[in-house]
């Protein structure tokens, strides 16, 4: 088993115009670990989750994933890689069945896959019983499934996941939760960006904090709520 790290970025840095939104972003993620990237509005959690995916390029700094460069490699070839994620607001075809954004994602994501595969993983995200249902029918909750099942559907190394807590009540939140620990405990690496802190908390133990784009802190959650810098962050001083 290769000792390299997943992913490492060292150095990362994001500008929109004259606005610098990302400076010297570093760390490394690890097969089967959970990262929670939180911290204030503005502070560069999505950005650095866009960048990672290829939505946006980064101006500086480098991006290794199993030890390749992917600073220039267009969002449809990481995904080939490994690399996918899901959306804050959940982006499903809305005329296409749950089971038909499945079978969308895997085409065009790992070239098909069969039908019991695709089984798999509407039984995974608890949608069996909703395969039939357009996607735009379906709850938040289901949707935020549905989302995260297409991006299962490409096999995927590392999963970036976007604020998947929101508008989920505290039942969907333990559900999701075991789900995304599963996924861990299968190899998969996940990056969780995310306000919820309890729900972060009971999934990982370690987080980075993002303060106007610069890293503010790596650990733990507990000893995160204990560093000034950290508590000034979120709540001024």
């Amino acid at each position: 088993m290769s000792s390299e790290p997943l992913l490492a970025l060292k150095g990362v840095a994001k500008r929109f115009g004259g606005l610098t939104v990302l400076h010297d972003v570093h760390f490394t993620v690890d097969a089967g670990e959970i990262l929670g990237l939180v911290g204030p509005n503005g502070s560069g959690k999505t950005t650095t989750i866009n960048v990672i995916s290829g939505i946006h390029q980064a101006d500086a700094g480098t991006m290794l994933f199993e030890g390749r460069s992917i600073e220039r490699v267009p969002t449809f070839r990481l995904a080939h890689l490994g690399i996918n994620r899901t959306f804050q607001v959940p982006k499903p075809f809305p005329e296409m069945t749950a089971r038909e954004n499945i079978e969308v994602a895997a085409y065009f994501g790992a070239g098909s896959r069969s039908s019991a595969e695709v089984d798999a993983v509407l039984g995974e995200i608890e949608l069996a019983d909703e395969a039939g249902t357009l996607a735009r029918e379906l709850t938040v909750n289901q949707q935020k499934r549905l989302d995260l099942g297409r991006a299962l559907a490409v096999r995927p190394k590392l999963l970036l996941v976007d604020e998947i807590g929101a508008g989920l009540n505290p039942s969907e939140l333990t559900v999701m939760g075991e789900l995304l620990l599963s996924l861990a405990k299968r190899g998969v690496a996940l990056i969780v960006v995310e306000h919820l802190l309890d729900f972060l908390n009971r999934i990982t133990n370690r987080v980075i904090v993002l303060d106007a784009g610069k890293m503010l802190f790596e650990g733990t959650l507990q000893d995160a709520s204990h560093d000034p810098g950290v508590v000034a962050a979120f709540i001024g001083g």
